[in-house]
């Protein structure tokens, strides 16, 4: 009876197997073998549709298949633009990292800056901050100053690109955002009554980012700070600065 038992569950298990195996042979995979140029032109008008979460399978997918098919460079540059769509910024800028590295003279490298610079900007900004519309100027800068990196290269070595244009506008706002950091940084030590320092972090301000929209606050803090530590000239001359350039400032009546 018992070998008669075992052998019934043997038979159970070997069944169970058999039928598994089975239907994992079924089993599609989600991308369909088709020829690279038909997936390719799938993966466009996926694009198009702004489904990048589909035209990022379709793009793997054809990056595995067919590393060196007909599209290969366009199928990783659109890869890059899918990812930066969908918000995975890591992604984006791995796969920008790998490209550059393989191919350092490539005709769309300056597409490449603007797209490393336009994914660190979205590496920026914090999940609360696009989520609440929470602005949050003293977090960590790094991916902000890469970005101005990114677009001054591009500026610089490609300044006929069409995304010139665009990426000085971004140098720009980049500049102010890294300009209310050190303003930030410079309301914290005045603080804490740090005024060597809070004066120190207004200098930057005033020297690295003289055309952002800090300058006046940094102006007033400087002021503030040599007030507090008696020193009579230099705060004569920040006052003159203040004067000169915003004399309708609260702290010259």
């Amino acid at each position: 009876m018992k070998k008669i038992l075992r052998l019934i569950s043997t038979s159970v298990l070997i069944v169970l197997f058999i039928s598994s195996c089975s239907s994992s042979k079924t089993e599609k995979p989600k991308v369909e073998d088709k020829p690279p140029s038909v997936l390719y032109q799938d993966a466009k008008a996926q694009l198009q549709a702004a489904n990048y979460e589909k035209a990022s399978e379709i793009l793997e997918a054809l990056d595995s298949r067919y590393p060196f098919g007909p599209h290969s460079d366009q199928v990783q540059l659109d890869l890059i633009y899918s990812y930066y769509k969908r918000d995975e910024s890591a992604l984006a800028l791995a796969n920008i990292d790998r490209f550059m590295r393989l191919n350092p003279t490539h005709p769309d490298l300056d597409y490449l800056y603007y797209m490393r610079g336009l994914t660190q900007i979205a590496a920026d900004q914090e999940f609360f901050q696009s989520l609440f519309n929470i602005e949050r100027f003293d977090r960590d800068p790094s991916h902000a100053l890469q970005a101005f990196k990114d677009f001054s290269q591009l500026v610089k070595f490609y300044p006929k690109s069409q995304y010139a244009a665009d990426a000085q506008l971004h140098l720009i706002d980049i500049k102010s955002r890294l300009a209310r950091y050190e303003l930030s940084i410079a309301k914290w030590y005045f603080k804490r009554e740090a005024y060597i320092a809070s004066i120190n972090r207004t200098k930057i301000i005033l020297n690295n980012y003289p055309d952002s929209d800090s300058i006046e606050d940094a102006l007033v803090l400087m002021i503030k700070g040599y007030e507090r530590l008696n020193l009579v000239t230099p705060k004569t001359n920040a006052l003159a600065i203040l004067k000169m350039n915003y004399p309708k400032n609260r702290l010259l009546k």
